[in-house]
């Protein structure tokens, strides 16, 4: 199962929760705080989940995603939405929508965010293979 997940936010208390979180469930966690950071991993060499936050400085979630597919990044990545914006954005959903595997809403659900990296773990695995 595949057990890379890269947090993208710019919040440190959810980066370090999520990473606290994610390695008790023997996940190998990646943090970063803004877009461009997420872009530099994937171009390092990065494949696996990416828990995106939508609402940040500079370059948002959605530039984010944009950027990645632009750039062919996406092939063996998973991306899940964590994002405080209540509402879904179904005009950028409806663009990039097919490259979003989830949309969690924040404050989160724990239980369901890991069942859902669980399910994106098993699917990326089985996209990949």
């Amino acid at each position: 199962m595949n057990n890379k997940i890269m947090v993208v936010d710019d919040e440190s208390d959810i980066l370090e929760s999520l990473r606290a979180l994610f390695e008790r469930q023997k996940y190998e966690v990646t943090t970063v705080e803004s877009g461009d950071e997420c872009l530099r991993q994937l171009e390092k060499g990065f494949r696996g989940i990416i828990l995106m936050d939508i609402m940040m400085p500079d370059m948002d979630g959605w530039d984010t995603i944009r950027e990645i597919v632009k750039r062919g990044l996406i092939r063996d990545v998973v991306i899940e939405i964590i994002t405080g914006k209540g509402t879904k954005d179904h005009e950028k959903l409806g663009e990039l929508g097919s490259y979003v595997y989830d949309y969690l809403t924040k404050p989160i659900d724990i239980k369901q965010l890991i069942d859902s990296v669980r399910k994106c773990s098993i699917y990326l695995d089985a996209r990949n293979n």
